[in-house]
C-alpha cells in the first residue's frame, strides 16, 4: 500500500477537518503519573524561583490541628512542636521567592500546558512542570507583583481568573504559590528528608538563601556563599571539542563554596511509634522519609544471619542512637548548625549546532539550543571533606545530617543536576551540573531515547568528561606542589621526593583518585560510560597524572610494583602497594597507561650499580623465571646479562667479580662441588634452589660430564699430581666415581666421548700400577696369575668399567693357544687336549663375559663334528669333519628320519638337554632345532617317496610347534599335494580345492584324507569366484538339470560374488530357456541374460515374458544376478508403448488394461527418470480413452427417458485425449471428445503425459456490455461473495483441502466486481464446434485482474456466480463444487445457521460494523454538543458586554422577522402585496445558483401536478409531531422582547436534539419529542398534510426500505421491476443527504404514491421521501448519457432533497407549520450549509476529473417514462415560500 499517496488523498479529499480536543484533567493526571519522584512540587517551584533570578526562597507548611488528639495543655514550645509534627495534618503549602514578578508572557504561559519556556538559558522546557502542583492541590493560587491568578475546575476543564491585587493588600514584589491540599489527612513530611532535599537543591542553583517553616517555626535556614573564582588554564594538548563537534570548551574556572545550615533539633527528632490509632499520623510522619529508613527484607534477614560481633555493633549503635534521640527530645526547638565546604569547577561551553539539527531540537524542546552554556562539577577535596565532617556544632547536628546527599562522596554518590538533582548518578565521586542537558518530561532522568535530544545530551556529557579531566589535572598539580613543599621543608635535596613525604600524602591522593573513579551509573549505565570515555580521551597524549613512589608523575613514567623486582631494583617509580587495588589504578592498568617494569628500566638500573650476593641471587631467580615463562625474550635476556655485574665477598663460595655475560654453564648436583669446575660455570651457591628448566631458559646449559672430564684431563697437565688422573690413583678414583655414578644417565654419544677420552690413557688403578682399560682385568678372571687385576675400584660400576674395555675373559687366541693345543713347557707335563664338549661347557660358563668380537669368531669357527654312527646308534660315532655350529641340528629322532646333519653329542640317550646351559649357548652360536619350510617343501617335492612322506608327516605334526603356520606355502609353485582319485599326480596347493561341488566347473580336488590339513598347506575351499564366473560364461549349462546343478553350486557362493561379477553375469547369456521360433517349429534351447528372465510363473505375463524355475537355490542365484520375480513398471511401460495392441489383446479387457495403467500411474516419478521411455510414452498411441455413444432418439427424448450412453474405449496418444474437468463443456462437445477415465490418479497420469484439461481446450470468450450506470449492486455482490466464500472454503476444505487454490484473504485482495448491461459467454472447442449463451455472471482474468462481471438487466443467478468464483478459488472446479457453493450464496445467514453451518462470526461482524457506524455517529454528535457549549459560553460573555452597552444608549425597539438580517427591510415597510412573496435573504442567491430558487416560472412547473392549496386552518400550539404527520400549530404566545437575539448555540442545540430524536420506522424505541429551548423568534403560520396510507414493499439495493401506497393501480412487483435503476439513483441521493446531517440511513425511507401533494413527511421521527417527485423532477437529468451530466444531475437532486429533509428535521422540534418551524428549517440549512457546499464542490471536481473518460451511458428508462431534455427540465417546486399552499407539498 502506498501510504504517502493515501495520506495526500486524505488531506485533499477527506472529510471535514476537526480540531483535536483535550481532556485537561486527564492530561494533567497522566503528566503527574510521570512525575512520580519525591518533592516534585517543591523542585518545580524552586526552579521557577531560580529562573526568576531570585536569591531567597521561603517554604512554609501551614497545618491543621488533629481532630483526635487535643493540643497539650502546656506552653512549652518544644512539646507543642512535637504535637504539631506528630498529629497535625497539612492544610496549605506556601512557596515564596523574591525573584522578578511575572510578566504578561509568564501569566499567559502559566495557563497553557506544554508551551514551555522559550528562553534557552532557562531550564524549563516542556511547560508541564507547574502542573505538578495538582498532585495534592485542586485549585492553586499564584500571586506575583500586583497581579494574581486563581485556577478552578468546571467539569474536566481547567479555568483561570486573573485579577489585580487591591492596593489595600499592600504592594509586594514577591511571587507566592499558595497550594491548598486536596484533603485534610495528609501528614507532615519527614523534616530531615525535606531538609536534605533543600540542601541538595541549593547546590547549583543561583539561590543564596532557603528557609523552611512549619507554621511559625523556622525549622531550617540554609545560606550559601562562594569565594572569588580563579581561572584554570586550558592545556594545549587538551582536546576541547567533543566527538561530534557540536560543543567546544571555551574557558574554565574554579571556586570554593560554603553552605551553612542552622536548624532546630526537630529536624533530627524521630517520634516513637505508638500502637494506638490516635497516633497513626505520627507513624505516617515517621515512615514518610527516605527509602533508606524504611524496613526491608534485607535488614530483617541480616538480623537473623549476623554474627555475634555484628549484633554487638548494632546494639552499640542502637544505644548511641537512643542517647542522641533522648538529647534531642529534651528540647527540639534548640538550634544547631553545620557547614559544608565544596569545590566547584565550571566551564563555558560554546555550541556549534547545524541549522537542521537546531530546528529538530527546537521542535522537541520548544526552544532553540543555546549558543553558550555552562557546565560545572562539584567535588570536595580531602581537606574540605575533613573540615565538613568537623563543622557540626554538636552530636545532634551530626545525627541530623542535612548535607548527607550534598557531598558526592556519600551514598548514592555523584548525581546529574539539571538545576536540581535527578535520579541519574554520575558513577563517580562528583556532582555534575548541566542546565542545558535535556531531561525526560518528569525531570528525573536524562533523555537518551529521542534521536536529536539523545545526540545533544551525549555531547553535553562528553563536555562534562572533558571538564572532569581538566579538574583532575588541576587537583593533581596542586598535590604535586604540596609534595614539593613538604619535601623542601624536610630538608630533602634534589628532585627526588622522600618516601616519608609520599606516605603523608597518600590518603589525599587516594581521595582524589576515588573522586574521579567511575563505576556503574543508575538508572542509565550509559551516562557513566560516556563521561568516563570523554574523561580518558580528553588529552591528545596517552598519559595521565599518577601518584607514585616518587610523587606525582605522568603515567608513562610510572610502573606497577613487583615484589620480585623490588629485591634487586629500588629506584624505579612505581604505584604504591596500598593503591594497587584502587579502581582508578586498575583502570590505568586495563587501559595500558601504566605498564609493568620493562627490561629497559632494569637495564638502566643495573647499569648504574653492581649487585651484591643476595641481589645477584634474586636477579638470577627473577631472570630465570621470566625467561622460562616467555616474559623475557632472548634479546632482552642478553641485554640484561651483558650489564649485570656482581661483587662477591670473600666469605662466599668464590671471590671477585662475576660478569654474567660470560657464564655459559651452571653447576649441578652430578659433579661434587669439591672438584674443580670451568670458569664459565656459575657456582652452585647461586643456582641451588632454581629449577634447571628456568636456568636453561637463560641460555645456560648444565655442566656436562664430557666437558668437565675434558677440563679435568686438560687442566691436569698444568696442575699438581694430586689433580692428575694419570698420576694420582686417588684423584682418578674420584673422577671415575663421578663418571660411574652418572654412567646410566649419559647419552650414547657422551658415553662414546668418555670412552674415547679414557681408553688411550693409563687411568685404571691395578695391582700392576696405572694401566689402560683394555690392559686391565676384573678380579673374577683367575685363569692365569700374571694378569693386571683392578685395585681400589670396588665402588665403580662393573658395566662402566666393561664399557671402558676392562676385560672379564681371556681372549680366544690365548685360549686356543694355551688350552686346545698345549705345548710342553720346562718342568710342566703335556696337558691333555680339550674335547669340543669341554670347550662348549667352559664357554657356556663365561658366555656373558665373552666380548662380541670373540662371539663372532666362535660362530664362524668349525668346532663340532656331526653324527656318523650306524642307524639306531648314530650318537656313538662322530664325523672326522668339523662343522660350524649353525650347520648342525639338535640330536632328535624326528630329525634323523629327515636325513639332516645332527650334532655329535656322545653319551646315553637324553644326554643332550635342550634346556641345559650348553644347549642354550649352542643355540646362540646357531645350532638349529628344526628344518625350515623351504627345506621341507624341497623334501616333499623330491623323487624319494619315503622322504616325501616323512617330510609331509613332520610338517603336519610340527606345523604349530615349529611356527610353520607363519609361512604361507599356498603360493609355492612346486607340486607337493596329491589329488582325489589320482594320488600319483602332484599339484601345487593353489591348483586344488577341497569343495567337491567345484568339480562341476572342472576344478582339481585335494585328496580327501588331507582335507582336514588343507589350511596348513594353504588349499582353498573353493576356487576364485572370478574364475568360476568366467568358466560359467564360457560354458553355460545346456539343459535344465545342468543349470540346476551349476546354479545351485554358485548359489552357495553368493557371498563371494562382487558387484563386478554380478554385472558380468547379469548381462551374460547363461540362462537356458525353451522357446519356439514360430508356432510351427519345435521347442529349442536358447540362452538369455538373467536380467531378461523372470522367476517362477505368471498367468498374465507368461506368454509375453520368459519365466524360469530351477529350484530354490538356483533361483536364488539368478535373483542375485538381477533376475526378477515379475516385470517392472519400466519394462511393462516399454512393452505397452511398443506393443499396445498386443498387450490389450492379451489382457482381453479394457478394465484390466486400465488396471495396468493405474499401476504405472503410481510410479510416474520413476518412469520420468528414463527420459527416452517417457518421451516414447508421451508420443505413442498406448493410452486408453473413451467416447460416449448415444442414439439420436436418446438425445432428443426427454431427460427422464434418456438412455444410458455407451462408452467406447480406444488407444490413442496423450495429446489426443482430454481430461474431463468441465461437465458443461463435455455435454456440449462430447461427440467430438476422447476423454480420459474419470479417476483422479489416471487423470493426473494422463496430464503428466501431455493430455490437456477439457477446460483448456475450450476457449471461453466473455463479451460484456457497457458498464452499468450504478455499481452499487456490484459492490453488494462483492461483499456477499466475500462473506459467503469464507463459509464455503471452510466447509469444502473438510472434503477436498488439496483442491483449494486460494483462500479468502487472496479473494478479498484480488476480487473485483463490475455491473454491466449484458454478459454473453461463447465456448469454442479447439478445432471443433462452438456454443453461445447469455449469462448473468461470468469470470475473466486479464492483465492480472480477476474480474467478476454481473448483468444489470437480469437478476443475478447465484449458481453462475458460484461457478465464476469457484474458478478463482479451486484448482479444478467441478460440478460438485458448483452445487456445493450455490446454497451458501442463496440462503441467508439465519437459514444457514439453522442447517448447522457456523455463521455466528459473520453475524457478529455485521453487528460490530453496525455498532461502529453508530458509535462514529454518536461521537460526531457529542463533539457537536461540546461545540455548542463553547458557543454558549462565548455568547454569554458577549451578552454581558452588550448589556452594559445597552444601558449607555437605548435604541428604538424593532420587530424583525425571525432569521432576518440587518440589511433586510423592516416588516412594516414592506408593501402589502409583497408580503406573500418568498423572502429574499441569505439563501436566496445561493438557491438560485443551485437551481432550486422559487420563481414564477419554476413554480408553474410544480403546479402542473399539485391540487389547489387547502384553506389555512386555525391551529393550536403543539409540542412536537403527532402520529399522523407533522401536526398543526396554534396561535403564538406573545413574549416580551428584550432586543437581544437568541444565542445561536441555543438554536444549534435544538437542531442537534432534532437530529438525535430521529429513528427508524417501526423501531422498538419510543419516540421522545426532543427537549426544546425556547426561541423567541418563532412564529405560527403555515399548514400541514396528514401522512400517506403506505405499506412495506421491499429494500433498495443498499438496504433502504421502500413503502408504497395501498391503493396503487399496478402490482408491487411491476412497480419495482420498472423502477430498479431510478430507485437506486434516489437511494444514493438520500444517502448523500444523510451523510451531510450525520443521520443514520435507517431513519430515511422511500415511499411512492400515484397522486397527491406530499413530497415528504415526518412520522414520529421517521422521515419518508416521495419517490414520485424524484422520478418526475430529477431522474431524467441523472440519466442523461455522459459522466459530467450525471454528476450535475446528482448535485441538483442532492441539493433539492437536502432542503426537503431539513424541513422534515425541523418537525422533530415543531409540529405545526408556523414561523417557529420555518425558523428551524432555515436554521438547519444555515448550520449544515458549509458541509453541503463542501460536498457539492467535491462532486463538481469529480465531474471535471471524469469529463474525459465518462462511464458508458446507463440503460434507457423503461418505456412510458418521459425523458426531458436538459434545456426543458422543470425546476423543483419550492418549499420555503411564505405561501401556505406550497408548504403543504412537503407533507
Amino acid at each position: 500500500m502506498d501510504y504517502a499517496r493515501l495520506r495526500a488523498a486524505a488531506l485533499k479529499d477527506g472529510e471535514d477537518e476537526e480540531a483535536v480536543t483535550v481532556d485537561t484533567r486527564a492530561l494533567i493526571d497522566k503528566v503527574l503519573a510521570r512525575y512520580s519522584g519525591e518533592w516534585t512540587t517543591l523542585r518545580e517551584l524552586i526552579q521557577n524561583a531560580a529562573d526568576a533570578q531570585a536569591t531567597t526562597v521561603k517554604i512554609k507548611w501551614e497545618t491543621l490541628p488533629s481532630t483526635l488528639v487535643p493540643l497539650p495543655a502546656t506552653t512549652n514550645r518544644s512539646e507543642i512542636l512535637k504535637h504539631v509534627i506528630t498529629h497535625h495534618t497539612l492544610r496549605r503549602l506556601v512557596v515564596q521567592n523574591n525573584g522578578q514578578p511575572f510578566t504578561k508572557t509568564d501569566w499567559g504561559r502559566l495557563k497553557r500546558i506544554a508551551e514551555g519556556n522559550p528562553d534557552e538559558t532557562k531550564i524549563g522546557a516542556f511547560g508541564v512542570g507547574f502542573y505538578s502542583v495538582f498532585a495534592d492541590c485542586e485549585e492553586p493560587f499564584v500571586s506575583s507583583g500586583n497581579e494574581a491568578m486563581a485556577f478552578y475546575w468546571k467539569g474536566n476543564a481547567l479555568f483561570t481568573r486573573k485579577l489585580q491585587v487591591p492596593e489595600d493588600q499592600g504592594s509586594n514584589s514577591d511571587t507566592a504559590f499558595v497550594l491548598d491540599y486536596r484533603n485534610t489527612t495528609t501528614p507532615l513530611p519527614n523534616l530531615l528528608s525535606v531538609g536534605q532535599f533543600l540542601a541538595t537543591s541549593l547546590t547549583f542553583v543561583s539561590l543564596e538563601h532557603i528557609e523552611f517553616w512549619i507554621d511559625d517555626c523556622l525549622i531550617l535556614s540554609l545560606h550559601k556563599k562562594s569565594s572569588p573564582s580563579v581561572g584554570i588554564p586550558i592545556p594545549r594538548d587538551l582536546d576541547t571539542k567533543t566527538k561530534e563537534g557540536l560543543m567546544k570548551l571555551a574557558s574554565a574556572e574554579r571556586t570554593n563554596a560554603q553552605i551553612d545550615a542552622t536548624f532546630m533539633n526537630a529536624i533530627g527528632w524521630k517520634p516513637q511509634a505508638v500502637v494506638s490509632s490516635a497516633n497513626k499520623s505520627g507513624d505516617a510522619y515517621y515512615f514518610n522519609s527516605s527509602t533508606s529508613e524504611l524496613p526491608s527484607l534485607k535488614s530483617f534477614f541480616s538480623r537473623l544471619t549476623a554474627s555475634s560481633t555484628q549484633a554487638g555493633l548494632r546494639g552499640k549503635a542502637a544505644k548511641e542512637e537512643k542517647a542522641i534521640q533522648d538529647t534531642i527530645a529534651e528540647d527540639i526547638t534548640v538550634s544547631s548548625s553545620s557547614s559544608i565546604f565544596l569545590r566547584v569547577t565550571s566551564a563555558q561551553v560554546v555550541t556549534q549546532v547545524p541549522a537542521a539539527f537546531a530546528a529538530e531540537l527546537e521542535r522537541a524542546t520548544k526552544k532553540p539550543p543555546p549558543k553558550m552554556t555552562k557546565i560545572a562539577i562539584l567535588t570536595s577535596s580531602y581537606d574540605e571533606t575533613l573540615a565538613s565532617e568537623q563543622s557540626s556544632s554538636s552530636e545532634v547536628a551530626k545525627a541530623a545530617d542535612v548535607f548527607s546527599s550534598v557531598l558526592p562522596s556519600k551514598k548514592p554518590g555523584g548525581r546529574i543536576f539539571i538545576g536540581f538533582p535527578t535520579t541519574q548518578t554520575t558513577g563517580a565521586g562528583m556532582h555534575i551540573s548541566a542546565p542545558s542537558v535535556i531531561p525526560t518530561v518528569e525531570r528525573e532522568a536524562i533523555d537518551l531515547n529521542a534521536r536529536w535530544v539523545r545526540t545533544w545530551n551525549i555531547e553535553m556529557l562528553r563536555v562534562a568528561g572533558i571538564i572532569s579531566r581538566l579538574a583532575f589535572a588541576n587537583e593533581m598539580s596542586d598535590l604535586n606542589d604540596k609534595l614539593r613543599r613538604l619535601s623542601e621543608s624536610s630538608g630533602q635535596k634534589g628532585s627526588a621526593i622522600a618516601s616519608s613525604v609520599v606516605e603523608k600524602c597518600t590518603a589525599e591522593a587516594r581521595h582524589i583518585l576515588k573522586t574521579y573513579s567511575f563505576a556503574d551509573s543508575t538508572p542509565s549505565g550509559h551516562v557513566a560510560q560516556i563521561i568516563e570515555e570523554s574523561f580518558w580521551t580528553a588529552y591528545r597524549r596517552l598519559s595521565i597524572e599518577v601518584f607514585s613512589s616518587r610523587g606525582v608523575l605522568l603515567s608513562s613514567k610510572v610502573r606497577t610494583s613487583s615484589v620480585e623486582l623490588e629485591k634487586f631494583v629500588s629506584g624505579i617509580p612505581v604505584i604504591l602497594k596500598d593503591m594497587k587495588d584502587d579502581p582508578f589504578t586498575k583502570k590505568l592498568t586495563d587501559f595500558g597507561l601504566i605498564k609493568d617494569i620493562t627490561v629497559d628500566d632494569i637495564c638502566q638500573e643495573l647499569g648504574a650499580k653492581a649487585l651484591d650476593k643476595d641481589q645477584l641471587y634474586h636477579f638470577i631467580v627473577w631472570a630465570a623465571k621470566s625467561a622460562n615463562s616467555g616474559e623475557l625474550d632472548p634479546p632482552s635476556r642478553r641485554r640484561l646479562m651483558d650489564v649485570a655485574v656482581a661483587t662477591i665477598s670473600n666469605g662466599g663460595d668464590s671471590g671477585g667479580i662475576i660478569t654474567l655475560g660470560s657464564i655459559k654453564n651452571y653447576h649441578n648436583n652430578r659433579i661434587p662441588s669439591t672438584l674443580p669446575i670451568p670458569p664459565t660455570t656459575l657456582p652452585i651457591a647461586f643456582t641451588a634452589n632454581i629449577p634447571e628448566v628456568q636456568l636453561q631458559s637463560l641460555g645456560w646449559e648444565p655442566l656436562g660430564i664430557v666437558p668437565w672430564l675434558r677440563f679435568i684431563i686438560e687442566s691436569g697437565l698444568s696442575k699438581d699430581d694430586e689433580q692428575n688422573m694419570m698420576k694420582s690413583s686417588k684423584f682418578s678414583i674420584q673422577v671415575l666415581g663421578v663418571l660411574s655414578k652418572n654412567w646410566d644417565n649419559l647419552s650414547a654419544t657422551s658415553k662414546t666421548s668418555v670412552i674415547s677420552a679414557l681408553q688411550p690413557l693409563p687411568v685404571i688403578p691395578t695391582k700392576m700400577g696405572m694401566r689402560k682399560p683394555d690392559e686391565s682385568f676384573f678380579p673374577s678372571v683367575k685363569l692365569f696369575d700374571d694378569l693386571p687385576i683392578l685395585q681400589g675400584c670396588q665402588q665403580l660400576k662393573e658395566k662402566f668399567l666393561s664399557a671402558l674395555g676392562v676385560r672379564k675373559t681371556v681372549d680366544l687366541e690365548t685360549i686356543f693357544t694355551r688350552l686346545l693345543n698345549p705345548l710342553p713347557t720346562d718342568g710342566d707335563p703335556i696337558h691333555k687336549k680339550w674335547s669340543h664338549m669341554e670347550l662348549i661347557k667352559y664357554l657356556a660358563s663365561v658366555k656373558d663375559d665373552i666380548p662380541a668380537a670373540d662371539m663372532k669368531k666362535l660362530k664362524a669357527s668349525e668346532l663340532c663334528p656331526a653324527e656318523a654312527g650306524p642307524p639306531g646308534m648314530e650318537p656313538t660315532k662322530g664325523s672326522t669333519q668339523l662343522y660350524k655350529v649353525s650347520e648342525l641340528f639338535e640330536p632328535k629322532d624326528s630329525l634323523r628320519t629327515l636325513r639332516l646333519p645332527i650334532l655329535h653329542w656322545p653319551g646315553p640317550p637324553g644326554s643332550f638337554r635342550s634346556n641345559s646351559p650348553e644347549a642354550r649357548f649352542l643355540v646362540t652360536l646357531g645350532l638349529r632345532p628344526c628344518p625350515t619350510v623351504v627345506e621341507l617343501i624341497n623334501m616333499m617335492s623330491g623323487s624319494d617317496a619315503d622322504l616325501r612322506r616323512n617330510a609331509m608327516t613332520y610338517f603336519i605334526a610340527n606345523h604349530q610347534i615349529n611356527g610353520y603356520s607363519t609361512v604361507d606355502i599356498s603360493q609355492t609353485n612346486k607340486a607337493i599335494l596329491p589329488l582325489e582319485g589320482n594320488e600319483k599326480l602332484l599339484v601345487p596347493p593353489s591348483a586344488c580345492y577341497t569343495n567337491e561341488r567345484a568339480s562341476v566347473l572342472g576344478y582339481n580336488i585335494l585328496k580327501r584324507d588331507l582335507h582336514q590339513h588343507a589350511n596348513k598347506f594353504g588349499v582353498a575351499l573353493n576356487p576364485p569366484i572370478a574364475g568360476c564366473v568366467d568358466r560359467l560364461i564360457a560354458k553355460p549349462p545346456q539343459d535344465r538339470q545342468a543349470a540346476i546343478t551349476l546354479f545351485g553350486y554358485l548359489a552357495s557362493r553368493l557371498g563371494d560374488l562382487g558387484s563386478a561379477d554380478i554385472a558380468k553375469l547379469k548381462s551374460a547369456l547363461i540362462v537356458p530357456v525353451t522357446r519356439k521360433k514360430d508356432e510351427k517349429s519345435q521347442s529349442a534351447i536358447f540362452h538369455i541374460q538373467p536380467q531378461r528372465c523372470y522367476l517362477g510363473s505368471s498367468s498374465t505375463y507368461g506368454d509375453i515374458f520368459d519365466f524360469v524355475d530351477f529350484g530354490t537355490d538356483a533361483n536364488t542365484f539368478l535373483y542375485k544376478c538381477d533376475a526378477k520375480l515379475e516385470p517392472t513398471k519400466i519394462e511393462i511401460a516399454h512393452l505397452a508403448c511398443g506393443e499396445p495392441a498386443r498387450l490389450l489383446s492379451v489382457l482381453q479387457s479394457p478394465e484390466k488394461y486400465l488396471s495396468l495403467l493405474r499401476t504405472l500411474s503410481d510410479d510416474v516419478a520413476t518412469l520420468k527418470r528414463d527420459r527416452e521411455l517417457f518421451k516414447k510414452m508421451r508420443t505413442a498411441p498406448w493410452l486408453l480413452g473413451f467416447s460416449e455413444l448415444s442414439s439420436a432418439r436418446g438425445e432428443a427424448a426427454d431427460a427422464k427417458e434418456e438412455e444410458a450412453p455407451i462408452k467406447q474405449y480406444q488407444l490413442a496418444t496423450a495429446s489426443q485425449i482430454s481430461v474431463l474437468d468441465d461437465y458443461i463443456c463435455y455435454r456440449l462437445f462430447k461427440r467430438s471428445l476422447l476423454c480420459a477415465p474419470e479417476e483422479d490418479a489416471l487423470e493426473a497420469f494422463y496430464l503428466a503425459l501431455g493430455s490437456e484439461l477439457l477446460g483448456n481446450t475450450v476457449k471461453e470468450d466473455i463479451r460484456v456490455g457497457p458498464l452499468a450506470q450504478y455499481q452499487d449492486g456490484a459492490e453488494s455482490v462483492r461483499k456477499h461473495v466475500l462473506e459467503r466464500s469464507k463459509i464455503f472454503l471452510y466447509e469444502y476444505s473438510k472434503y477436498k483441502r488439496d483442491s483449494i487454490k486460494h483462500d479468502e484473504k487472496w479473494l478479498e485482495k484480488n476480487l473485483q466486481v463490475q455491473a454491466v448491461r449484458s454478459v454473453v459467454l461463447r465456448r469454442s472447442l479447439k478445432g471443433g464446434p462452438s456454443h453461445t449463451e447469455s449469462r448473468s455472471a461470468a469470470y475473466a482474468h486479464t492483465n492480472g485482474v480477476h474480474m467478476l462481471y454481473i448483468s444489470a438487466r437480469d437478476s443475478t443467478d447465484m449458481y453462475q456466480v458460484g461457478q465464476a468464483v469457484c474458478q478463482m478459488l479451486l484448482t479444478r472446479p467441478s460440478q460438485q463444487a458448483y452445487f456445493f457453493f450455490e446454497p451458501f450464496l442463496k440462503l441467508d445467514l439465519l437459514d444457514l445457521r439453522s442447517r448447522g453451518y457456523n455463521v455466528d462470526r459473520i453475524l457478529r461482524a455485521k453487528a460490530a460494523e453496525a455498532r461502529v457506524a453508530e458509535e462514529e455517529r454518536r461521537k460526531a454528535l457529542e463533539a457537536e454538543q461540546l461545540m455548542i457549549l463553547d458557543r454558549e459560553k462565548e455568547w454569554s460573555r458577549q451578552a454581558r458586554a452588550a448589556e452594559t452597552e445597552r444601558e449607555v444608549a437605548k435604541t428604538p425597539e424593532r420587530h424583525r422577522m425571525p432569521g432576518s438580517f440587518n440589511e433586510s427591510p423592516e416588516d412594516e415597510l414592506v408593501p402589502a402585496p409583497l408580503r406573500n412573496k418568498p423572502k429574499k435573504g441569505l439563501f436566496s442567491s445561493f438557491t438560485r445558483r443551485l437551481g432550486f430558487d422559487t420563481d414564477d416560472e419554476s413554480q408553474s412547473q410544480v403546479d402542473k401536478f399539485l391540487p389547489p392549496a387547502p384553506p389555512r386552518p386555525t391551529v393550536t400550539k403543539d409540542v412536537g409531531p403527532t402520529a399522523g404527520g407533522s401536526g398543526h400549530s396554534g396561535e403564538d404566545v406573545k413574549q416580551k422582547d428584550d432586543g437581544r437575539v437568541t444565542s445561536p448555540a441555543v438554536v444549534h442545540q435544538n437542531l442537534l436534539n432534532a437530529i438525535k430524536s430521529t429513528r427508524a420506522h417501526d423501531s422498538s424505541s419510543l419516540f421522545a419529542p426532543p427537549k426544546q429551548n425556547e426561541v423567541k423568534e418563532q412564529a405560527t403560520y403555515c399548514d400541514s398534510t396528514p401522512a400517506a396510507n403506505i405499506t412495506f414493499a421491499a429494500e433498495a439495493p443498499a438496504g433502504m426500505r421502500i413503502f408504497v401506497s395501498r391503493d396503487m393501480s399496478v402490482s408491487v412487483g411491476e412497480f419495482l421491476t420498472a423502477n430498479v435503476g431510478a430507485i437506486g439513483y434516489f437511494e444514493s441521493v438520500l444517502r448523500e443527504v444523510s451523510n451531510i446531517f450525520g443521520l443514520s440511513t435507517e431513519v430515511l425511507h422511500i415511499y411512492y404514491d400515484e397522486q397527491g401533494t406530499t413530497i415528504a413527511f415526518n412520522s414520529n421521527g421517521s422521515i419518508f421521501c416521495n419517490f414520485r417527485f424524484f422520478k418526475q423532477l430529477h431522474e431524467a437529468r441523472m440519466a442523461i448519457p455522459g459522466g459530467a451530466n450525471v454528476v450535475r444531475g446528482k448535485i441538483e437532486a442532492s441539493t433539492w432533497w437536502w432542503v426537503v429533509i431539513a424541513h422534515e428535521l425541523a418537525h422533530n422540534l415543531v409540529g405545526p407549520h408556523n414561523s417557529e418551524h420555518s425558523y428551524y428549517t432555515e436554521s438547519f440549512i444555515q448550520q449544515y450549509l458549509p458541509k453541503m457546499m463542501a460536498r457539492v464542490t467535491e462532486l463538481a471536481m469529480s465531474r471535471v476529473n471524469t469529463a474525459g473518460n465518462a462511464l458508458p451511458a446507463p440503460p434507457p428508462p423503461p418505456s412510458g417514462t418521459p425523458v426531458a431534455e436538459p434545456s426543458s427540465l422543470a425546476p423543483p417546486p419550492p418549499y420555503s415560500s411564505g405561501i401556505s399552499g406550497y408548504r403543504s407539498l412537503l407533507d
